[in-house]
């Protein structure tokens, strides 16, 4: 039988001793919940995950993102000026940062914590040095899990490339790069024919790049997140096809996590749910400041091109990579709530994309070899995740918020959460994640 109340923190009056098994519920099966129950079961305790959808399928943020797994993504959207864009973001349905005028009455108390997150640099360098150890060994983690799960040949370490017209546009990023530069980034720099031996296929209007040698991607993202959860239950996970719809706390203890089929008594839960975790916090007891920046990727199937690395390309600010499903390109920004319709011909532009950037494609691609796909990115105003104890009980941790970062940081996420579970000093610093921060 497990323990009713055995803490998360310790100091708290209810403390025991570190590692105590218990069972903890974990709301979310995308790459935070799979990876949590992965660690939490290494821990000793006993996991059921509470997820709707089938764990990696195409409803979840974990199915379609852009791949990549780079230490050097601790850079935040919102950067000094961003104020100066919004009028342009509100005229450009299609831009790399839309904003929908009829979400923008909603959107507004979140978008100018947004702005104002990255108003100076001295706020943007507190994002980058708070996000690197979350970053600073996800490729190795990532492998460590997908040889565990028996899929090691998902996970690819060939470093990444960030192409540029021109080295002068490498240089207006300056303070991005010198910011990476300051966290222990380091990268090579390639000129045209260095690029053009490293990437064949790519668009010749592209004459400089820098390699990070130490990053990589996941090549199936969805079936990677579905093997994890595999994994887990392998290991001994309960998985219970619900949603979650709060908790039943008494005296400040967790006694249930609530659902759509009943309650699942338990000792803790992890609100690991992505976008679709406000509800779950607020259920908690805290106010967090999240929405969805909604994403969008386009596939084209049985393409020739196989690249040697993943790429973020300067110009279109997008990942493209090659897939066990084909060439991906992902990408941009549309800031239009959970609940509005996608708007396709962004992804399209994405297809448009992919196409100026191998000339070698055909121009008449047939439908029936292009797949579109929009999800939802769960992403907070300073550009940090939400990670740490719920202010109704210590037994419920918030684990999501982590944008564009998501699939990298999802390991480190996973070991954090269990070691607040299981009484452990945290792995890295997560004071700057604290639910509490919005308050």
């Amino acid at each position: 039988m497990t323990q009713q109340t055995t803490p998360l923190i310790a100091g708290h009056p209810y403390a025991s001793p570190a590692g105590a098994p218990r069972h903890i519920v974990i709301i979310g099966a995308g790459i935070v919940g799979a990876a949590t129950a992965v660690e939490l079961l290494r821990d000793g305790h006993t996991v059921t995950i509470v997820e709707p959808g089938p764990p990696g399928g195409e409803q979840a943020a974990s199915y379609g993102n852009g791949t990549i797994l780079s230490p050097g993504s601790m850079i935040p959207v919102s950067l000094p000026g961003l104020w100066k864009k919004v009028p342009r973001y509100l005229a450009d349905p299609l831009g790399p940062l839309a904003i929908r005028w009829s979400y923008l009455p909603k959107l507004l108390p979140w978008l100018l914590r947004f702005v104002a997150a990255g108003a100076t640099i001295p706020k943007v360098e507190r994002t980058a040095r708070a996000l690197a150890p979350l970053l600073a060994d996800a490729p190795e983690r990532h492998a460590r899990l997908a040889q565990e799960a028996g899929i090691p040949h998902l996970i690819e370490r060939h470093g990444i490339l960030y192409p540029y017209p021109t080295r002068a546009d490498f240089e207006a990023e300056a303070l991005a790069w010198r910011i990476r530069a300051d966290n222990g980034i380091t990268w090579l720099e390639l000129d045209a024919d260095a690029l053009r031996q490293q990437e064949p296929a790519l668009d010749r209007r592209y004459q400089f790049a820098l390699l990070l040698q130490h990053g990589g991607n996941c090549t199936d993202p969805g079936t990677y997140v579905a093997a994890l959860v595999a994994h887990a239950e392998t290991q001994g996970a309960t998985r219970i096809t619900a949603q979650a719809t709060g908790f039943r706390i008494e005296h400040n203890r967790l006694q249930a996590v609530l659902t759509t089929t009943g309650e699942i008594p338990c000792d803790a839960a992890v609100i690991s749910a992505g976008a679709h975790s406000k509800p779950l916090a607020q259920a908690a007891g805290d106010q967090v400041s999240l929405e969805t920046e909604r994403g969008y990727h386009a596939v084209l199937e049985g393409t020739d091109i196989q690249l040697r690395h993943p790429m973020l390309t300067s110009d279109t600010k997008s990942a493209v990579v090659s897939t066990r499903t084909g060439l991906r390109v992902a990408g941009t920004v549309e800031l239009a709530g959970l609940d509005a319709a996608p708007n396709w011909a962004r992804a399209e532009k994405l297809r448009d994309v992919m196409l100026k950037t191998f000339p070698s494609l055909p121009r008449d691609l047939p439908p029936d070899r292009i797949k579109l796909w929009m999800g939802h990115r769960p992403s907070t105003p300073d550009g940090l995740p939400v990670i740490g104890p719920a202010t109704a009980t210590p037994d419920i941790i918030h684990a999501y918020g982590h944008g564009h970062i998501g699939l990298a940081s999802g390991p480190m996420t996973g070991r954090l959460v269990a070691d607040l579970v299981s009484n452990h000093p945290p792995t890295i610093e997560i004071g700057p994640f604290s639910p509490q921060r919005f308050q």
